[in-house]
């Protein structure tokens, strides 16, 4: 197991921390022993399923059904419903209205932690719609007495129990099927069960708060190749028209270029992208349309067309282009003496096509979980496990208000690959345990993995500080785990802090602790991985162009965010927003400034080493200048040996990095992205909606700044375009003379170099460049003088 040094409070609460947790630690009751086989549980037998997590003990109630249920003496019928009491906390099933053989097929989990009795009491009442309800019975368990089960043994069958008097008089009228056994989260029963940590919600209540998994839908490229239409005739006969044409999948709608030639046989020849998710229930609507006011088109015909009637291509290959007549615009059913128009109607030529060979982009490159392509058939094996145990967060901070104190209803989610998982909702707790794993299947391992920690704002009751109720779930913070940064076979146990970037600053609102594994599967596969594309071959064979990879992208994040919106219960648009980075091309000053001094990070080991490389030259340590005139001489003697050192110099660099490697995966730094140091109008701009809902002079001030960055980028972008035109102009004759000297200078020199041997060059030049500081000049050298007379492309510049 790794662990890491401990890190000191204030500026290391940003960071993540180490903490070793008991994973798989058995429970022992109070003033007990702990039991095997039909008492309390040992951990061994469980510690091969769910390692990677803290054993939780739950004594768990299926409610089945009940039969021969007394009526009630005034109704004459019963609205029976269960109710399952263990110390202070109950459950309670739905009920039915007049029904004596109900069945409810429904599980209680109560966890060790709210067990304060040793006796289990299930009721069966009669709802009342006046008064108090009416108890028909019970039937009592002692918990010493209740098995142990744990998977993958066979569930626990049912039984009949008999009714008891609640007062202890005896049997009464009715019977109830119940399965009552001690187990843990790796239970089937577990994700659907109601949870004593929720004690509050009953019935159809708890649907909100269970732990769900869900997949991404598969999603594929529709590609519209408009080819050409004909005998396209304009309501207007007396002008040809000027044609262009629309296509509607969904909400997607695009459109080609009208013709440039007003024909009534227009071509176009254009590519048109949507994203399309099975099952294919939406149609491709086609119009073709003539404009004959520059606001205003006309729709000459019309084709609908249903997606699954395509073709599926799985690589380049063209497909077969097909005609489809256009169903004239306007005609309807009820125009039945109009049919014969379209006996002769215009066509419109296509070639449409669903793409297999892409993988469908619905996150950002940076953070991709997945990079197969949508075709099946054109998956690899995969290459590893992921176990992921989603154990506990600590010192969370309330996001609402109830009964005028602060609260939360935390849950969190985690995503990879096309599956989604989410654990349960642990109500009114800003310490909540979860102990959840979970598992997903790795195909490559330079990609990430997301998880999330959100507030339930669903659960009703619940108010924000300003009196309005909430709609959305609030995110509390982000992780992410790079799999190519995790050794095999290691379980990593680390608690990480929740980040939060708000118009106020960078706050953290908890930590998220987390333990997980990655397992390679074959090392050779691995190895094979490393060496091949980051996506499928087509996007390089036919690559997308930046504005539609985010167009796409928006679209594919739209397609996820409604399928899985509409599961029970709903996976919530906002949720799968922020954990798709739905926000990350907007403009945001902070970001422009982190990604200049990373550049300026990178550019640093090159600047130092030409500082060094200067220090040499000027003798500022006469030891090292000597030690490397005799390496340069040694090299330039025996040239062979110079990449043979190169690469011997980079191996012995990277075994004395290796003593300083990381041993945790990295997580968001604050630095790193000028978190801290953001001003707060540069906050209050990145969190501006878009369109700016600011005032005209905020919105004025803002844009001069941004003016005066952009100034300063376009003056450092323009000097590197300067040096790269002088350099082109060596040998286009734009300067007459400077061209002359120089392929006079290139002569010469390849007179020289073809008569004296090559390490005589090398040294001389290599001497000269190390010679000692007294035989140098302080002005620039010939060459510099030289190249930077060279004329540039600013002169045409206006």
């Amino acid at each position: 197991m790794h662990s890491s040094a401990s890190l000191a409070e204030g500026p290391g609460a940003y960071r993540v921390k180490d903490a070793n947790s008991e994973l798989g630690d058995t429970w022992r009751p109070p003033g007990g022993e702990a039991y095997v086989g039909r008492g309390w549980m040992s951990g061994e037998r469980f510690a091969n399923t769910h390692d990677l997590v803290e054993q939780m003990y739950y004594l768990y109630v299926r409610v089945v059904k009940a039969k021969d249920l007394p009526p009630s003496s005034i109704t004459g019928s019963c609205d029976p419903y269960i109710e399952v009491k263990l110390g202070n906390y109950k459950g309670r099933t739905r009920h039915f209205e007049k029904k004596m053989n109900p069945e409810w097929n429904q599980v209680f989990a109560f966890s060790k932690d709210r067990m304060q009795s040793s006796v289990l009491e299930v009721f069966v009442k009669d709802k009342e719609m006046v008064g108090r309800d009416d108890c028909l019975g019970r039937v009592v368990f002692d918990l010493n007495e209740v098995p142990a089960r744990v998977p993958p043994d066979s569930p626990l069958a049912p039984q009949w129990y008999r009714l008891e008097d609640k007062r202890g008089g005896g049997k009464v009228r009715g019977q109830i099927m119940l399965a009552v056994w001690i187990g843990t989260q790796a239970d089937e029963a577990f994700p659907d069960a109601w949870h004593s940590d929720s004690a509050s919600f009953f019935g159809e209540g708890i649907v909100n708060i269970r732990s769900k998994v869900y997949m991404s839908p598969k999603l594929w490229y529709l590609r519209v190749n408009v080819i050409e239409a004909q005998d396209v005739m304009p309501n207007d006969r007396s002008r040809l028209p000027q044609v262009s044409v629309k296509v509607q999948v969904g909400s997607q709608v695009l459109r080609t270029k009208i013709c440039p030639t007003p024909t009534v046989n227009p071509f176009w020849n254009e590519d048109l992208v949507f994203v399309a998710a099975e099952p294919f229930d939406e149609l491709l609507v086609l119009t073709v349309e003539d404009r004959v006011h520059p606001s205003k088109d006309e729709v000459l015909g019309k084709l609908g067309l249903p997606l699954d009637t395509f073709e599926k291509r799985l690589d380049h290959r063209p497909v077969h282009s097909r005609w489809f007549n256009l169903e004239k615009y306007g005609f309807g059913a009820l125009e039945a003496d109009r049919r014969k128009e379209l006996k002769f109607s215009s066509r419109v030529h296509l070639r449409v096509c669903l793409e297999g060979g892409y993988h469908v982009l619905d996150e950002s490159t940076l953070y991709l979980s997945d990079q197969r392509p949508t075709a099946r058939q054109l998956w690899k094996q995969p290459i590893g496990i992921l176990e992921v145990g989603i154990l506990n967060a600590k010192g969370l901070l309330p996001m609402k208000m109830k009964d005028g104190r602060g609260v939360m209803d935390p849950y969190c989610v985690a995503k990879y690959g096309q599956k989604w998982i989410r654990t349960r909702t642990i109500v009114d707790n800003l310490n909540p345990k979860w102990n959840e794993q979970y598992t997903w299947k790795v195909y490559d391992p330079c990609t990430v993995m997301t998880l999330g920690v959100f507030d339930n704002c669903h659960l009703g009751g619940s108010e924000n500080p300003n009196g309005g109720v909430l709609q959305k779930d609030t995110y509390i913070g982000k992780v992410r785990i790079r799999l190519s940064t995790l050794e095999a076979h290691c379980i990593y146990t680390h608690s990480y802090p929740l980040l939060t970037l708000q118009p106020q600053g960078v706050r953290k609102t908890g930590d998220l602790q987390l333990a997980f594994r990655f397992t390679p599967l074959s090392l050779a596969n691995m190895i094979y991985v490393y060496g091949h594309p980051l996506l499928p071959k087509m996007h390089y064979l036919h690559p997308f162009t930046v504005n539609q990879v985010d167009s796409l992208r928006y679209q594919a994040m739209n397609i996820v965010a409604m399928r899985l919106g509409r599961a029970e219960p709903p996976l919530k648009k906002e949720v799968v927003e922020y954990m798709l980075d739905v926000d990350s091309q907007m403009w945001s000053m902070r970001r422009s400034k982190a990604n200049f001094f990373r550049i300026i990070s990178l550019l640093s080991g090159t600047i130092s080493l030409g500082g060094w490389f200067a220090d040499v030259c000027n003798w500022r340590n006469p030891m090292t200048t000597v030690l490397a005139h005799a390496l340069f001489l040694i090299l330039i003697w025996y040239p062979e040996l110079i990449l043979p050192t190169v690469f011997f110099y980079m191996f012995l660099a990277g075994l004395w990095n290796y003593r300083g490697r990381t041993r945790q995966p990295p997580h968001m730094d604050t630095k790193l992205s000028w978190a801290e140091g953001a001003h707060p109008d540069e906050l209050d701009e990145e969190f501006d909606t878009f369109p700016t809902s600011k005032p005209h002079d905020i919105v004025r001030l803002r844009y001069d700044r941004l003016r005066s960055v952009a100034g300063r980028i376009q003056t450092v972008v323009g000097d590197l375009a300067t040096q790269g035109e002088r350099f082109e102009s060596l040998l286009t004759w734009k300067d007459p003379r400077a061209t002359g000297l120089f392929v006079m200078f290139c002569l010469s020199a390849s007179v020289v170099l073809y008569v004296t041997p090559f390490r005589v060059v090398a040294v001389v030049a290599g001497l000269y460049y190390l010679r000692h500081p007294r035989f140098r000049s302080k002005l620039p050298s010939v060459a510099s003088n030289f190249f930077k007379r060279l004329p540039a492309r600013t002169d045409s510049l206006l």
